[in-house]
């Protein structure tokens, strides 16, 4: 008995490590699964980052319209040149103008003519982080551009919102549904093999380090002090 009971222990302990393992293997491929990154889900998050680089230029606006001298300049040309690595020459250049606009321009439909009018803002994009690294070379800004340089990253500001909220809810959408579910997934794949080429790793990681580390310098890591007040009572 002693012997038989011995035997079915460890079988029993065989059967439940097997189960464990199974289980655990599952489970880590589930996760793997669930982090997966879709295409559209790329294209927003870097529009994410993007959009924190307009908010560095909104309070460089302020700070050159208010105390010029209070703006640090290498941190706004930091901004510009990670919106022209990350923004213009791969997420602009190598994703929406290759893939994402080509595509569009085949669609029926009002959607079709975005492409132009958002290839154009990118042009005009362009010339602007063109002229914010020329204008802030050497860490600091000349008083007398001050004034133009704030009404520049303010127009720039307008355009990229419009821009951006009609590419993530009208274009990418569009875009999405004219593919198979297939070449979608596939789309996602080659969104992360361009990544990869370009970077030579994750380019959302070090692009979301990158603009952290430009905030903390300007100020405006800490969300909680953009927190608005309550709004007024009606008057009656």
């Amino acid at each position: 008995m002693t012997t038989k009971r011995r035997d079915f222990m460890e079988t029993c302990m065989v059967g439940c490590g097997l189960v464990l393992a199974e289980s655990f293997l599952s489970n880590g491929l589930a996760a793997t699964q669930e982090k997966k990154v879709t295409a559209n889900e790329d294209l927003m998050r870097e529009h994410g980052v993007l959009r924190r680089a307009l908010l560095v230029y909104g309070a460089a606006a302020d700070r050159l319209m208010q105390q010029p001298a209070s703006l640090p300049a290498h941190a706004l040309a930091r901004t510009a040149r990670l919106f022209r690595t990350f923004g213009e020459d791969y997420h602009e250049r190598r994703l929406e103008e290759k893939i994402i606009f080509p595509a569009i321009r085949k669609l029926e439909g009002p959607v079709s003519r975005y492409a132009d009018v958002l290839q154009q803002q990118h042009d005009r994009g362009r010339d602007l982080t063109d002229y914010v690294l020329r204008v802030a070379q050497g860490g600091n800004v000349a008083g007398s551009n001050a004034a133009p340089l704030a009404a520049a990253l303010r127009e720039f500001n307008l355009m990229y919102a419009h821009h951006a909220a009609r590419e993530d809810t009208v274009v990418f959408t569009a875009w999405k549904n004219s593919l198979s579910q297939k070449n979608y997934e596939e789309a996602g794949e080659e969104f992360e093999k361009i990544e990869k080429q370009v970077f030579g790793h994750d380019g959302f990681d070090y692009a979301s380090k990158e603009i952290a580390s430009i905030e903390d310098e300007m100020g405006l890591s800490d969300i909680g002090r953009f927190t608005m007040n309550k709004p007024p009572e009606n008057k009656k």
